[in-house]
């Protein structure tokens, strides 16, 4: 099929015009994507099952010992500056600092043996978004599929007129868009699509007005040219039928109403538009940048959207752990915590599976400081570090694992990056054995390694 389109592999809804809607990657986004999914399906390989994702993404590392595996008998080198708190689940204690999580123990899982032992934010990152080694700091290219653009490659949306895979405000690791969370070999039409791209990796101190996607304006064009477009486009493929040998273009022929609906239909502008919540309700998640893109996560995948992710960055604090740390721990609480309620008490969590990590922990020894960097705080740490899931199904209310007494490594139920995602892919009925063609020719499988976590399913 003809692609009109420039700019980054990340498809995105920014546009500069209207007349460049076309340019933002819907037709390869939703056109191709769509008549692949079909063919799976018809295959007898692709299976709904009306679940879907939401990944908040601490990037740069967040310090495990300050969230979810706290310390408050070790030294004080080591148990940083504030004390644990316990929570509605005998047993289980949180970091102070995340109140609202501790009211709702009882739906989380806390993951605290999570290890694989890098320091290099490339690796790592790469390593916990796709379950493999591969990129590193000298060689950053992607050189394996995300979790997301796996589901979007076989799975597709759980409704129709809507993207699979959404990036809020754009999908990133360690400052590269879309990074680690990028389809590598399946294929740019399984890219995120990326909600943002002009005002993107926000602080959750960011206090500037958040502008709305720019596509908004784009959905909400004049449909009649846009279908004239899209007419137009289907007659110069007519011209290339008879060079093509796949199917793709009889395929696109059945269901291209698919690219027609994500342009034009109502789905996909009525799920991004925020201010379709109430006050209380934005409220409730922080009217900061976090919590509006969680809120509006919640939108998409209520809307049918299967796999998001939400950019919440700025965690690499080598200095002033209470200073850093302390203006960050409180925004994720409330935006994490008001979004499991939420879908709680929409009677969607059984559905929805909230995944919240980032690429590695931090040192659990505080440093001294460094040069140019005088105030003491904590290092890159792949040793151990913690991830938290709610929901999907999962058994909640529940700790997995253990570190020693400093947080320094496991020392019960050791689990690697590909456990993680081999529990995601368990939850949303894929097949983590399911081969797909490299670059070089070679069928690869999605894991080559992990087990979906025993004890939470």
């Amino acid at each position: 099929m003809l692609r009109i389109q420039k700019g980054p592999l990340s498809a995105n809804c920014q546009g500069s015009s209207r007349r460049t809607a076309l340019k933002a990657g819907f037709l390869g986004l939703l056109g191709l994507s769509s008549a692949e999914l079909l063919r799976l399906q018809a295959a007898g390989v692709a299976k709904r099952t009306g679940k879907s994702v939401i990944l908040l993404w601490l990037d740069g590392g967040p310090s495990h010992l300050e969230s979810y595996d706290p310390k408050p008998d070790a030294p004080s080198e080591y148990r940083g500056p504030w004390g644990a708190i316990r929570t509605n689940v005998p047993g289980i204690h949180l970091s102070e600092q995340l109140p609202r999580h501790a009211k709702l123990a009882d739906k989380m899982v806390f993951l605290r043996s999570l290890h694989h032992d890098n320091g290099d934010h490339f690796a790592a990152a790469h390593w916990m978004l796709t379950g493999r080694f591969g990129s590193h700091s000298t060689d950053q290219a992607q050189k394996f599929p995300s979790v997301g653009s796996y589901v979007s490659r076989i799975q597709g949306a759980n409704a129709p007129g809507l993207p699979a895979y959404v990036g809020l405000p754009a999908a990133e690791s360690v400052y590269l868009y879309p990074g680690y969370q990028g389809a590598a070999y399946l294929g740019r039409a399984y890219n995120p699509f990326d909600v943002q791209t002009q005002q993107k990796y926000l602080a959750a101190s960011h206090t500037g007005v958040i502008t709305p996607p720019q596509c908004l304006e784009n959905f909400g064009g004049d449909t009649g040219r846009i279908r004239g477009r899209l007419d137009l486009l289907g007659s110069i493929d007519h011209l290339r039928r008879d060079l093509d040998r796949s199917g793709v273009m009889e395929a696109m022929d059945r269901h291209q109403q698919h690219a027609v609906d994500m342009v034009v239909g109502g789905n996909a502008r009525e799920a991004l538009d925020i201010t379709k919540e109430s006050d209380k309700t934005r409220e409730r998640y922080g009217r900061n940048a976090w919590g509006h893109y969680t809120l509006m996560a919640r939108r998409l995948v209520e809307s049918g959207v299967s796999f998001v992710t939400v950019d919440m960055p700025h965690w690499d604090d080598h200095s002033s752990i209470e200073k850093s740390h302390g203006y960050k721990l409180p925004v994720l609480d409330r935006a994490a915590s008001s979004l499991i309620e939420d879908l709680s008490e929409r009677g969607m969590l059984k559905d929805v599976l909230v995944v919240v990590m980032g690429e590695f922990g931090r040192t659990p020894k505080i440093n001294t400081g460094q040069p140019g960097i005088p105030v003491p705080g904590r290092d890159h740490w792949g040793n151990a570090f913690s991830v938290m899931m709610a929901g999907g199904g999962l058994k909640g209310g529940q700790v997995v694992g253990a570190t020693n007494d400093k947080g320094e490594h496991p020392i019960e139920r050791p689990l690697m990056p590909s456990d993680v995602l081999a529990t995601i892919y368990h939850v949303l009925g894929i097949d983590p054995d399911q081969t797909f063609i490299d670059h070089a020719g070679r069928p690869v499988p999605i894991l080559d390694s992990g087990r979906p976590i025993s004890e939470i399913i």
